[in-house]
């Protein structure tokens, strides 16, 4: 992998930030970090990475928000974002998949060779987001078998609509993971 990958290590956990962004660079990783999300906004208006991995728990902004701001910006929505949990809650994980999270990892339980390889994982991993159309082929079926509305407008009430996000797991054989998700 080229040294021009960059990454945003976003947490406030400062030790663990330069830690991981020592092992990231010795992987070739071009590492920039932050200390919450706040700053990981402003990092990105500076320069824009090809992947993010940022904490969950953090003052002033927290990495569900900055998750939330970053999906719901064009030019931020196509970022890979992992997660790194020091709790390894279930309903965390639960909340980063609907959020569109690309990847949970549990810090205690995963090591830091592990991190970089599913961390390039994501750089090579092929994603689609496809919007849903009520009026094309089985797109009513589709609907009802999902229990959503016909239209593809999301429960939350803010105007969001259900898209299917596709990620390539086998390219030979042209397979994917199929999501639906809110955006």
């Amino acid at each position: 992998m080229d040294k021009n990958i960059r990454l945003l290590l976003v947490d406030d956990d400062e030790e663990m930030r330069n830690i991981y962004a020592e092992i990231l660079a010795e992987s070739n990783f071009t590492v920039r970090q932050a200390g919450n999300g706040l700053e990981a906004l402003e990092e990105i208006d500076k320069e824009t990475p090809d992947l993010i991995f940022t904490g969950i728990i953090m003052p002033k902004m927290d990495g569900f928000t900055l998750v939330e701001a970053l999906r719901k910006n064009v030019v931020t929505s196509h970022i890979p974002i992992v997660f790194l949990s020091h709790l390894g809650r279930k309903e965390d994980e639960d909340r980063a998949k609907e959020l569109g999270v690309n990847d949970f990892i549990v810090r205690d339980t995963t090591s830091p060779r592990e991190v970089v390889v599913r961390l390039k994982a994501q750089l090579s991993a092929t994603h689609y987001i496809l919007a849903l159309d009520s009026k094309s082929y089985d797109g009513q079926k589709f609907a009802r078998d999902m229990g959503i509305n016909s239209d593809f407008i999301c429960t939350s009430g803010e105007g969001e609509r259900y898209v299917l996000r596709l990620k390539q797991t086998n390219p030979q054989e042209k397979r994917f993971d199929a999501e639906l998700i809110c955006t």
